[in-house]
């Protein structure tokens, strides 16, 4: 039979299971628009800029069972969408990128577009594939699809060539997507055994989980209770662990944690660590006190013994090992009953919540008191999207996330401008569930344009934007040891102008009084189908856990002749002005 490239590209998709693709229509992909436009299964999604769609794309695969698919046109879409494709690759997260190409039967160099899309997404790609010929349309998405989402997943890369989707071409047969069979871990069951006795065996022995934990989530809750272990997360897992549990700390562990954190694993003497890279946001900066004892699990084996040895590491899916290793802990006998963890974490978490309230912040939002009431006003399974920056930690130390799997944010590659476009996303793709984006005043302004899509499509989220008028982690990193703010501070921002410009609604919060008549204001208009722009006055004077203690983590890591300059530099200034 004889099916245009743009036709079986189609087909493929619908056979995958694809729902939206983002992008922006160009020479190189028109027909391919064309042809998705004829899809009851597949919508195309106009952005306003190929990077949006990626964070867009990114946002579908955390929140959905589909893959976030991107369908861009060759050179400027790939480079312009380059840091959602990034993002994705350093967090773990499946796309399908699929671009045209010029064309592949011409004589002729220097055509529009032309350049070797491949050499620049190879380092933050698992593959990339250029279709050859229309038989190979087929094939080569399935292959990429099953790249994209086995092992530890990631973003995929396929060029297809402009005269392939416009040109026919014969194709011996239209294969249904068949997904490869799952593979199960090959784990020495000794392994096993050693694990969950060095666990069972220990003192004060503590969960720490990523975001490959999370859908082992039954396990790790299960096998927490019978050790009654505290149990802390990365930021990439905030959700793996439902923070409503007694045994939940809260993000991470160390002197960048929250005292509910600090003290529940001051005296950890075995870890087991699941889905986590103990990368440098998870770990602050690689000042986790890791015990010596640690039982690591990840399905990434370049994940194991970096940076913190394990004494058992083993590698698979966290849903299969948690399970055995569960089944290994319940065989042995149950302890007795010790309420002693679950108090102290239930008293320290009193305890910061009060510092917090205490705090005074003048005419400005307190960040806890807000969290506080965003908390009461939405429910147990509501989306959390928080962007990159001083919200991000804050949104992690004061916002508990009570469903398992609802909070999704940029981390390892922390690329700043995410939310807007994801919580959009995360929002059209589950219309029924209330969506919330936690965004700064530095980061809206990369993206929010963005708002233009969230209108077209109807999708009803609640964007919160901290306003503070700076960019407010760096700008708090530059005051301790500069003294001054270099580039930090934001001029000319009118969110209500925004908001005028893209055709979404406006609520201004100014003060703590202000909170639970705006929000549910806010949240009011989002059920009513409009998306909606929540400007916070926040006071960002208090500092989170993370900042203080990332900043003097690293300062105690600095030359003494460095640390020695910095000081006297800034007390220089501070005497001088």
């Amino acid at each position: 039979m004889k099916k245009t490239g743009a036709w079986l590209a189609r087909y493929a998709l619908e056979q995958i299971g694809v729902t939206h693709t983002f992008g922006i229509p160009g020479v190189h992909n028109t027909e391919l628009y064309d042809e998705l436009n004829k899809s009851e299964q597949v919508t195309p999604v106009l952005v306003t800029h190929e990077g949006g769609g990626a964070f867009m794309a990114d946002a579908i695969s955390r929140s959905s069972d589909h893959i976030g698919t991107l369908l861009i046109v060759p050179a400027a879409g790939v480079t312009h969408a380059a840091s959602g494709i990034g993002e994705a690759f350093l967090d773990g997260i499946p796309m399908l990128v699929i671009a045209g190409g010029i064309r592949s039967d011409s004589d002729y160099r220097y055509q529009l577009h032309d350049m070797d899309q491949h050499a620049l997404l190879a380092p933050i790609t698992k593959g990339t594939w250029k279709v050859a010929t229309h038989a190979e349309v087929i094939p080569t998405l399935y292959a990429a699809h099953q790249l994209a989402t086995s092992g530890e997943p990631g973003p995929v890369f396929v060029e297809i060539p402009v005269n392939i989707q416009l040109d026919l071409g014969e194709v011996d047969e239209l294969p249904t997507y068949q997904p490869a069979a799952f593979s199960r871990s090959v784990i020495d069951d000794a392994e096993l055994e050693r694990a969950a006795k060095l666990l069972y065996e220990a003192s004060n022995p503590g969960l720490f989980l990523g975001w490959g934990a999370l859908g082992a989530s039954e396990h790790s809750i299960a096998i927490a209770e019978r050790l009654n272990a505290p149990v802390a997360t990365t930021l990439q897992g905030l959700s793996a662990f439902p923070a409503n549990h007694p045994l939940h700390t809260g993000m991470s562990f160390g002197p960048h944690s929250v005292p509910a954190s600090q003290q529940a694993f001051a005296d950890c003497d075995c870890l087991l660590a699941v889905g986590t890279r103990f990368g440098e946001i998870a770990t602050g900066s690689y000042g986790m006190p890791v015990p010596e004892q640690l039982v690591h699990i990840d399905i990434n084996p370049e994940a194991l013994n970096n940076n913190f040895p394990a004494t058992v590491a083993l590698e698979g899916d966290a849903n299969e090992i948690l399970s055995r290793l569960r089944q290994q802990i319940e065989a042995l006998a149950e302890k007795p009953t010790d309420n002693s963890v679950r108090n102290a974490i239930a008293s320290n978490k009193r305890a910061f919540l009060d510092e917090w309230f205490a705090h005074d912040s003048g005419d400005r939002v307190n960040p806890a008191r807000f969290f506080s009431g965003l908390r009461q006003q939405l429910d147990d399974d509501a989306w959390v999207v928080a962007d990159d920056g001083n919200h991000t930690f804050l949104t992690a130390e004061l916002m508990p996330i009570h469903k398992v799997g609802h909070f999704i944010s940029p981390t390892d590659f922390n690329c700043m401008g995410y939310a807007v476009p994801a919580t959009t996303a995360t929002k059209l793709v589950n219309p029924s569930q209330q969506v919330v984006g936690i965004i700064g005043d530095g980061a809206f302004m990369m993206t929010c344009m963005e708002l233009v899509t969230a209108n077209s499509l109807g999708t009803a989220a609640l964007y919160v934007v901290f306003s503070d008028g700076e960019l407010s982690q760096i700008a708090q990193a530059q005051q301790i040891p500069y003294n001054r703010k270099t580039c930090t501070v934001l001029t000319g921002l009118n969110l209500a102008g925004v908001a005028m410009a893209t055709g979404v609604e406006y609520v201004a919060l100014n003060n703590n009084d202000e909170i639970d008549e705006r929000l549910q204001q806010a949240l009011a208009l989002c059920d009513q189908g409009r998306p909606v722009i929540l400007d916070v006055r926040i006071d960002y004077s208090k500092s989170t856990c993370f900042t203080s203690g990332a900043v003097s983590t690293n300062l105690k890591r600095m030359p003494l002749n460095t640390k020695v300059r910095m000081v006297s530099r800034a007390l220089w200034r501070k005497i001088t002005g």
